[in-house]
């Protein structure tokens, strides 16, 4: 069957500023955020920039007048928490900012491209708060604002209709392994979301009882104990869409036994790793949340080329033109 698109190009283009536009001021105003301005690279040597899963490469340019090399960020995760720090944000309020990135070795298809935008938020939190629960509480008031979102878009596209259930489900990576045992990890996941319309999947990063971590993790920024992923169905590929990752950052602790997890304890020499030791940066849990992925949820897009502008090759292109598919 051939796809056809709710809304035309221009139609597209003005929709994806209203849903970024919106989702923006009901994120900042859920869980008390500020906008910010962020880096689009950073000096290495800082220890600021995520190396995600550990083998993405960065990609790396020299500053002539500096005469040394910085790197285009692949997140902002550790970058956030020393802002906070930095400008002085007061217990429960934290800050938000436009991520842009470029991912070099990410394998293209539907949902992945070598252009990366999100919006990274981080929040200052209390020892008391490094739990599960607040970890629900914020997940759940993020959820509230994706409802929100999803009934402006319906009013205003009346053809797109809602599916996002009520409530978001509750799922951690033991259960969803005691749940679907001979399921590799994706395609379990694919059956909760397909289950239950919207899964947060938490404690990502330790090894289950097979002896494999559910995904893999970087040691050094969420708690693998606290932290998780929102997936939502998205009937229109049949799979799972993972919209945002997030977690309650490492602490001191979590720190040292994660890096030693992962034998990378070189990195407590680096200032980032120090901050969190001596206790100059705050606790702090946080996230990021794709746009270009909620742009393609809420207008019901088949590739995530139809609300980014990206680089495909000229066989990607064809194919989805011959599919109805229009890649900006």
């Amino acid at each position: 069957m051939k796809y056809e698109c709710a809304l035309s190009l221009i139609e597209t283009e003005v929709a994806i500023k209203f849903i970024k536009d919106t989702f923006e001021r009901e994120l900042a105003k859920a869980l008390k955020l500020t906008r910010v301005s962020a880096p689009l690279f950073v000096q290495p040597e800082t220890g600021l920039n995520d190396n995600l899963n550990g083998y993405e490469r960065a990609v790396r340019f020299d500053v002539l007048t500096l005469n040394k090399e910085v790197e285009i960020v692949q997140s902002l995760a550790k970058w956030k928490r020393m802002a906070l720090s930095k400008y002085g944000f007061p217990h429960g309020t934290g800050l938000y900012t436009d991520m842009n990135a470029i991912r070099r070795d990410e394998v293209l298809d539907e949902l992945h491209s070598v252009y990366v935008d999100q919006w990274d938020w981080e929040k200052i939190i209390d020892r008391k708060e490094r739990r599960l629960s607040y970890l629900k509480k914020t997940v759940n008031n993020i959820y509230k604002a994706l409802k929100k979102l999803e009934s402006a878009v319906e009013k205003k596209y009346p053809q797109l209709k809602s599916t996002l259930p009520e409530n978001i489900t509750f799922i951690s990576t033991l259960e969803l392994e005691e749940m679907y045992p001979d399921l590799p990890r994706k395609q379990r996941e694919t059956e909760a979301a397909k289950k239950y319309g919207a899964v947060f999947l938490y404690g990502i990063g330790y090894p289950l009882k097979d002896g494999i971590p559910h995904d893999g993790r970087a040691a050094d920024y969420d708690d693998w104990k606290l932290n998780g992923d929102i997936l939502l169905w998205y009937d229109v590929l049949g799979i799972a869409m993972e919209i945002s990752s997030m977690g309650i950052r490492v602490d001191e602790n979590s720190l040292v036994k994660q890096l030693k997890k992962k034998k990378e304890l070189h990195k407590l020499e680096n200032p980032y790793c120090q901050g969190i030791i001596d206790g100059t940066l705050p606790l702090t849990i946080g996230g990021g949340i794709g746009q270009s992925r909620l742009c393609m949820f809420f207008l019901k897009k088949a590739h995530i080329g139809e609300v980014q502008s990206s680089v495909w090759s000229g066989e990607c292109i064809k194919e989805n033109a011959e599919k109805g598919i229009y890649l900006l």
